[in-house]
């Protein structure tokens, strides 16, 4: 008798395999792509921070500051210039609808003496998610705010630092950049001690004998994501 000739294919059980391997993959390559497009999101807003910095640094040179500036303590450009108009601090510059980047500065007088005109300048660049954003204090743009804080004492917490006023909490979070007010050095938050709120852990040690107050950007309110996206320093001789 003629024997039948069996029949070769997959089986089930095979076939689910396959199609397991292959969506874990496709789960990986699509996880790629979306860290792609975040970290090209990062690098454009960089490369435009860099931009709005350079604007800043020149139109502070063009509008110059008061020459009252107290030594050894930041002071908001607004406060020092009376002439420049709210919109100087948008970009583009362009007459366009839509403002999506905004810089604010800090300016410091580095040495004592009032005949030195040198001033450390602190530029802060950061987007503005929509036109009806709004930010703590009023304020209708990511500007710097001051945040009281206190050195946390003890070996082992020489970067780390207590935010005083209670709810200003918020203000800072991880990722976010301060500014000393005493010194303007500028540090980088790291994360937010788990076992008390209110207590920051920063990328190196504090460097200032004191711990009166830190400048920030606060997110808006109501919550969101940081506004600011770098900050720049320059030394200007005006």
């Amino acid at each position: 008798m003629r024997k039948k000739r069996p029949y070769k294919g997959f089986s089930l059980t095979e076939v689910l395999l396959a199609v397991g391997t292959l969506a874990i993959g496709m789960i990986f390559i699509a996880g790629t792509f979306l860290a792609g497009i975040h970290l090209t999101t990062i690098a454009t807003e960089r490369t435009v921070a860099a931009v709005v910095a350079d604007e800043a640094f020149a139109k502070i040179r063009l509008y110059g500051l008061d020459p009252n500036l107290v030594p050894n303590l930041l002071t908001r450009f607004e406060g020092l210039n009376n002439s420049i108009g709210p919109l100087e601090f948008a970009y583009p510059s362009t007459a366009t609808a839509q403002k999506q980047y905004y810089w604010s500065a800090l300016c410091r007088r580095v040495d004592p003496d009032l005949s030195s005109r040198l001033v450390q300048v602190t530029v802060f660049v950061s987007r503005k998610p929509g036109s009806g954003t709004m930010y703590p204090g009023g304020a209708t743009r990511p500007v710097p705010v001051q945040v009281g804080v206190s050195i946390v004492p003890g070996v082992g917490n020489e970067n780390r630092l207590t935010i005083d006023t209670p709810g200003e909490e918020a203000f800072v979070n991880d990722g976010y950049t301060i500014v000393d007010n005493q010194t303007g050095w500028v540090y980088r938050v790291l994360q937010r001690d788990a076992g008390a709120p209110n207590t920051i852990i920063l990328d190196r040690v504090w460097r200032s004998a004191l711990a009166d107050s830190v400048w920030v950007v606060p997110p808006p309110v109501g919550g969101g994501r940081g506004p600011c996206i770098a900050v720049y320093q320059k030394m200007i001789r005006f």
